[in-house]
């Protein structure tokens, strides 16, 4: 099990993920699949993350509410582990035609 951090984006709103940047001028990139988040595998490294984005959302106030959450791989994917999280990330639970989930064909695991 890993740990990914987590934002919202203020232009939309949307769930984003960090991705650390060989950048010495912006270290961070937010991006909008789970599965293109860097996934540390310690706490230490979870840390770091959570310490790069914190500064980010402060700098460039692009996002808020980052913070670290649990994830797990599934079927060659990374999902998160807690139910909230896996519907931030995913979308709504009772129409698979809508949200992320429509996009990958429906194919998104909110269950637990």
């Amino acid at each position: 099990m890993g740990q990914v951090v987590i934002a919202s984006r203020l232009s939309d709103g949307r769930v984003v993920f960090l991705r650390a940047s060989a950048d010495a001028v912006r270290p961070v990139e937010w991006v909008l699949e789970l599965d293109a988040a860097e996934v540390a595998a310690g706490d230490e490294r979870a840390a770091e993350l959570l310490a790069l984005g914190e500064a980010d959302a402060e700098t460039h106030q692009s996002v808020i509410d980052v913070y670290r959450i649990d994830v797990e791989e599934v079927d060659g994917c990374l999902r998160p582990t807690r139910f909230r999280e896996r519907i931030r990330c995913c979308g709504p639970t009772v129409r698979p035609d809508l949200g992320k989930q429509a996009v990958r064909g429906g194919h998104a695991d909110v269950s637990l």
